[in-house]
């Protein structure tokens, strides 16, 4: 997910000034004092719409609500968990903050974090799907279940195309219900590999996520726990996609191999230049295409690919209420009326990512055909959450060997037989630390 994005470096208020403090909730809306509950929300919003969009909607809480009053805190994604640490352990964590789901088991571990189960209004709780809901339960650190955030936008993985080039090939147009397989992805790229034109171009700077998230097109999950430990696991499943990608790049030679350290949206310029033809890249960067394309390029956002299921990893954006707010019950009322059905579909559609809400997922302002909104938000269907998130230790994994060892097989220096033994033996040195 673009949650570590770079380009979030907007100017961050220190979390100090959102000064929740410890205690429990009185349970009377002015605190007892006449005087207006005051709670902090830090936001990770960071693009221009989705900044309007999140202050837009405290906005209207605040002249809605009197008695609570709420206070935005412009915060990044660059550096928000280590500030959330530090003012956790300071007693001056903001009320209500945005995160995602990863995030939240080291934090619910450490009982910095409200656990909601039971507390949410019933219209919020039965509006999001349990897939979703299932990406921020987490084990408390004593062995119970907890459910600590609300997850209300998500990205899925799907593919944005040259029209004219697909239309020019006459390969058959995906949709929806009846998507493409691997298979005729493979057929079509090789169609629209022609001249200086590649059929796709697989960026792979970052490479892991992307891979773990497609895997599960083939039921490969990367990771099994058995008798209560946790291993990583690379069998045919999570070998399919690997082989796929790989020989797009070295056997059909439809995929470019100097696209391979290339970010998300780095490979743009030759997508526009007709260098390529298509790119599986996430849901979010439908707004650049929108915002850089020349004029009269036509393109068009094309549904996951399907393999034994055309399921996808998921991850969560989230708001989440800090243990030590003094005010968690309005905490939870302000949390609940941001994350209703109409604000998620303004929140996803300033974010250009999938609501998690059924009725925004609904909302005619991202079901529309223009930008490729009517597909993105029926691939929210879908997602399923991600196995990587309740593996202890995957951060590590995921930076000192997966990255890596990704990194050379897709350079073609190392064997999928090799790469996946380098997954397993060292990725299994790395979980056992997390494990004794």
């Amino acid at each position: 997910m673009r949650i570590k994005s770079a380009l979030a470096a907007v100017a961050v208020v220190a979390l100090a000034a959102a000064c929740g403090s410890g205690g429990g909730d009185t349970g009377d809306s002015s605190g007892g004092s006449g005087e207006p509950v005051k709670l902090d929300f830090l936001s990770l919003a960071w693009q221009k719409e989705s900044v309007e969009a999140n202050k837009a909607i405290v906005e209207e809480w605040n002249k809605a609500n009197p008695e609570i009053q709420v206070t935005y805190v412009q915060g990044s994604w660059d550096n928000v968990n280590d500030q959330l640490v530090t003012s956790f352990e300071g007693g001056d964590a903001p009320d209500v903050f945005h995160d995602d789901s990863p995030a939240l088991a080291g934090f619910a571990s450490k009982g910095y974090l409200l656990d909601l189960k039971d507390k949410l209004p019933a219209s919020l709780q039965n509006d999001i799907p349990q897939a979703a809901w299932d990406t921020v339960t987490f084990d408390d650190g004593s062995g119970n279940q907890g459910v600590f955030g609300v997850p209300f936008l998500q990205e899925s993985q799907v593919i944005i195309a040259n029209k004219k080039l697909l239309t020019e090939a006459g390969v058959r147009m995906p949709t929806p219900a009846e998507p493409w397989t691997w298979n005729e992805f493979a057929d079509a790229s090789k169609k629209l590999t022609k001249g200086d034109t590649y059929g796709v171009a697989w960026p792979m700077k970052s490479p892991v996520n992307k891979v773990l998230n497609l895997a599960l097109n083939f039921d490969g999950t990367f990771f099994q726990t058995a008798g209560g430990k946790t291993t990583v696991k690379v069998g045919p499943e999570e070998k399919a996609v690997l082989q796929r990608i790989h020989d797009q790049l070295y056997k059909d030679k439809t995929a470019d191999p100097a696209a391979l350290g290339m970010g998300t949206a780095d490979p743009l310029p030759g997508f526009f230049a007709d260098k390529y033809a298509m790119l599986p890249v996430g849901v979010y960067l439908r707004q650049q295409v929108a915002e850089q394309a020349p004029d009269g390029f036509e393109w068009v956002t094309l549904p996951p690919l399907k393999g034994t299921t055309s399921n996808q990893g998921a991850v969560s954006q989230t708001l989440s209420v800090s243990a030590d707010s003094q005010h968690q019950e309005q905490a939870i009322q302000f949390m609940s009326f941001f994350l209703n059905g109409k604000n998620q579909a303004r929140l996803a559609k300033g974010d250009w990512l999938l609501p998690t809400s059924q009725e925004a997922a609904s909302d005619p302002s991202i079901t529309g055909q223009e930008d490729g909104w009517d597909v993105a938000t029926a691939s929210a269907k879908d997602l399923v959450v991600a196995p990587f998130l309740k593996v202890n230790g995957y951060d590590e994994w995921k930076s000192k060997v997966a990255t890596p060892v990704l990194q050379e097989f897709f350079a073609n220096k190392v064997t999928l037989d090799e790469a996946a033994k380098r997954l397993v033996e060292e990725g299994n040195d790395v979980l056992e630390r997390y494990q004794r």
